[in-house]
């Protein structure tokens, strides 16, 4: 149960810096007030109705409002990571060196009790001391 928890633990911790790291970008396209499309990796897929400009006939210069709206939101991750350790402050060393000498023993695999009196047997009673001169250790 321990060893599941540990394993749990470190994915989420893992993801957590991956996730805290990277940035990305949603676009989103709108027509009026309803969502279209919305897109991670790529580009959205419009609805049909952006209004085509035409350049060609300067004469009649009606401009029309267009009803679509494409939105992107850029999630900014963190760029300011501290990645280098001989850096660190001397409290900061002191932390890290108590943590991993604290937390040494989780990663090691007890050992086997060894019992060297395993194979001895010991010497046939003859007599029973204690019982003969009544004393016990209370």
């Amino acid at each position: 149960m321990k060893k599941v928890f540990h394993k749990i633990a470190s994915v989420c911790l893992a993801l957590i810096v991956l996730l805290s790291t990277v940035s990305f970008t949603v676009d989103s396209h709108y027509c009026g007030d309803i969502l279209v499309d919305s897109s991670l990796f790529g580009l959205v897929e419009t609805c049909g109705m952006e209004v085509q400009q035409n350049t060609l006939s300067s004469e009649c210069n009606i401009s029309k409002k267009d009803c679509c709206i494409d939105e992107q939101v850029t999630i900014q991750g963190q760029d300011a990571l501290k990645t280098i350790f001989d850096k660190l402050e001397r409290d900061q060393q002191l932390f890290v060196a108590a943590f991993v000498h604290a937390n040494m023993l989780l990663f090691v695999e007890p050992q086997a009790d060894f019992n060297s009196h395993k194979e001895y047997t010991p010497p046939p009673l003859v007599r029973d001391v204690q019982v003969l001169d009544q004393t016990f250790l209370i």
